[in-house]
């Protein structure tokens, strides 16, 4: 009898780990069809245009980003769940609006291909993050480091103009986050198996996984757009 209650309790406890994970993964999922809905409603119209002409409109919605993942990274112990999903999903959605302006750049048909090539290549580096037995939170740290050095030899490059060192920092920052695909994926595999407080927590702790595996894709894709993109006649 006992022995049928461990047993149960097992069970539980998978059931609820794969609940989060799935949880997690259709979050960033929808995260990235709202980011799509809502790029492709700004391109079609028209007010990509004004986004081009107006450029401080541009960057009011890029600190508008930026200040949402910060208060979102802060506050998450103190809002509820509803709070920070909705905070997420505006995040997505002012991605797709700033995300429009590569319509102006590339082609569509180009912007296609590579979000394909970017899902094929994140969902290999999830699956392999999360089946391996390696511990990844050593490369965590690396990475960390390197995605540093690519933010500060991206700034530094605005005043350069160097193309030698834009096709570095392209190639370095590709490296860089399938390699943090890889390690979030197997800390969201941790989180699920850490267990959680409450429901009200592991939804938060679902939708933290979510965030971070969006902005794994997202920058993952913009790296691999500047190196596959095919630009607009």
């Amino acid at each position: 009898m006992q022995g049928s209650t461990v047993f149960d309790r097992d069970r539980t406890a998978v059931r609820v780990q794969s609940e989060f994970i799935r949880r997690v993964f259709n979050w960033m999922a929808l995260g990235l069809g709202s980011t799509a809905i809502s790029a492709l409603f700004v391109v079609d119209s028209g007010l990509v245009n004004s986004l081009v002409t107006h450029p401080m409109f541009m960057m009011l919605l890029i600190v508008g980003e930026l200040g949402i993942v910060v208060a979102l990274g802060a506050a998450i112990g103190r809002i509820s769940s509803a709070a920070a999903l909705l905070m997420f999903f505006l995040y997505a959605v002012l991605t797709g609006v700033t995300f429009s302006t590569i319509f102006l750049v590339y082609t569509k048909g180009s912007i296609a291909s590579t979000f394909f090539i970017t899902g094929a290549t994140f969902a290999a580096m999830s699956v392999y993050g999360y089946t391996t037995r390696r511990d990844l939170t050593s490369l965590g740290g690396f990475l960390m480091m390197g995605l540093i050095g690519i933010i500060i030899a991206s700034v530094v490059n605005i005043f350069l103009h160097s193309p030698a060192f834009t096709w570095i920092i392209t190639y370095a920052g590709i490296a860089i986050f399938i390699g943090l695909t890889a390690y979030d994926a197997q800390a969201i595999k941790a989180m699920a198996y850490a267990g959680f407080s409450g429901y009200e927590e592991e939804k938060k702790g679902a939708i933290v996984g979510a965030l971070r595996l969006y902005l794994d894709f997202i920058n993952l894709f913009l790296l691999l757009l500047r190196l596959l993109g095919r630009r607009n006649n």
